[in-house]
């Protein structure tokens, strides 16, 4: 059995305003009604795979478990990490847990934000690459290319792709190159894009790390021997974990070992670095147009228009090499050619402190989410849904009343000593210090209306006493 670990820790911002710190990539639905991490968990619940390992942080361990389970599949571990320290430590602390119960156990270790059509077909690789795999070779799936991409690391073969069966030697890795030198090694035929996918038992990637990164693997050790069971996740120890470097596997391991193999994978892969990317796996019509959402193209041309706003209605007329992306709170117009320029727009708005530079507009939580419909000087009107036997905690605010109002469902309320039931249109006023509760004891989501009044209306005026999530 092969273990899939996927990585779902990362915040990237290349995809912005889809993809924030609070919400990335991974967890939206880019090219189809399952999120990107739905389909890489789905990739690999099939015969031949053991459940997935799953590496990500803190503040989305209960949207990997929803988002799995929506999927209907169980994840094998889940695994927290008090912070991200790049992919290095995450595949480390994966490899060790696994070696406690086998040491062979192969693990097939895959982003879970990158786009490849033909699942079988990488399955079928991924089978070609586990007997390399088994006999000790680290190795590496390496992507035909079509175009002098600047933004990949490449992999080096001693001859074409398509010379030999199975898994091949790596000669070396090369970083992401300027134009002139991707262009001669698209044009040499013997070059491969590195997709950062990696295949190894536990053992040789653990000797692995013994040889050529000796520093990091003590404190992981540490962090996963002290680590703690909460709520069906498993949290590494923050003390050991704080003092690790930012290191990816590629670096710390992989460009420095001399068991390399490389499965060549020709059947359709992206790893939707940015929204050309998206442009390109969103089938584009013979004008080169995309659209999502409710978007309407009108004698456009290589064009991508995006609404992911709930009844916000996009429009480009003539447009031509056009990105727009409209979100609730933020849209995004941009030259096609300017995708890569995304990421420093947003370290700009950082740094006039936008919210939208990391804040997602729909807030999800382990109970459901909420989103703000409308804000204004002291008051806020928000839409509130809870899932199925969703609790909130049992709380209190300092500067802020709240009034409810039931548009769907069942909800379960508690202010104070009283406990009540409410059904669509009845309501509810919290007081300003009051203990309270909300829950769905239902089977249908409940959603709520909120109108809160006070002085200060921010997300951390929060007093808990009692939370079924074990939140502090």
């Amino acid at each position: 059995m092969i273990t899939p670990v996927l990585l779902c820790g990362g915040a990237g911002t290349r995809l912005w305003p889809l993809s924030r710190k609070s919400y990335p990539k991974q967890f939206a639905a880019l090219l189809g009604e399952d999120s990107l991490f739905q389909d890489a968990a789905r990739r690999f619940d099939a015969p031949g795979f053991a459940p997935p390992l799953v590496v990500t942080n803190a503040e989305f361990r209960f949207i990997v478990t929803e988002q799995l389970a929506a999927a209907g599949i169980d994840p094998g571990a889940v695994l927290i990490e008090p912070q991200g320290r790049n992919t290095a430590p995450a595949v480390l602390a994966a490899a060790l847990w696994l070696a406690r119960t086998d040491p062979e156990a192969l693990m097939l270790v895959a982003p879970s934000d990158h786009a490849i059509p033909d699942a079988a077909a990488f399955r079928d690789a991924v089978a070609t690459g586990a007997a390399a795999a088994r006999q000790g070779r680290l190795v590496t799936f390496g992507i035909a290319p079509d175009s002098p991409e600047t933004g990949y690391g490449w992999l080096e073969l001693d001859d074409a792709p398509d010379a030999a069966p199975g898994a091949r030697d790596l000669v070396r890795f090369v970083e992401k190159p300027d134009a002139k030198t991707a262009q001669i090694m698209l044009e040499q035929g013997r070059f491969l894009w590195n997709a950062g996918i990696f295949l190894f038992s536990a053992r040789a990637i653990l000797e692995a790390f013994d040889r050529h990164a000796p520093d990091l693997v003590a404190p992981v050790r540490e962090a996963l021997d002290q680590a703690r069971a909460d709520l069906g996740f498993l949290r590494l120890a923050a003390g050991p974990w704080a003092g690790l470097p930012e290191i990816s596997v590629d670096y710390a391991v992989m460009e420095r070992a001399g068991n390399l193999s490389v499965v060549p994978f020709a059947a359709g892969w992206s790893d939707l670095g940015d929204w050309h990317a998206v442009w390109a796996e969103m089938a584009p019509d013979a004008a080169g147009v995309a659209t999502g959402g409710n978007a309407l193209a009108l004698n456009c041309r290589d064009t991508l228009l995006r609404s992911e706003a709930e009844g916000l209605q996009l429009v480009g007329i003539g447009l031509d090499g056009v990105v727009a992306v409209a979100m609730p709170d933020a849209v995004l117009v941009a030259g096609a050619g300017h995708a890569q320029a995304v990421k420093p727009a947003v370290a700009a708005l950082q740094a006039q402190g936008a919210a939208q530079a990391e804040a997602f507009p729909r807030d999800h939580r382990p109970w459901g989410w909420f989103d703000t419909l409308v804000q204004g000087d002291r008051f806020k009107v928000k839409r509130i849904v809870v899932k199925p036997g969703g609790v909130l905690s049992l709380q209190s605010h300092m500067h802020r009343s709240e009034h409810w109002v039931v548009v769907e469902g069942t909800a379960k309320v508690t202010v104070g000593d009283e406990v009540r039931l409410l059904g669509e249109n009845q309501s509810l006023y919290v007081p300003l210090g009051a203990r309270h509760r909300l829950e769905n004891p239902g089977k249908l989501p409940m959603v709520l209306i909120e109108v809160l009044t006070g002085s200060y209306l921010g997300e951390d005026d929060i007093v808990r006493y009692e939370d079924l999530y074990a939140r502090d």
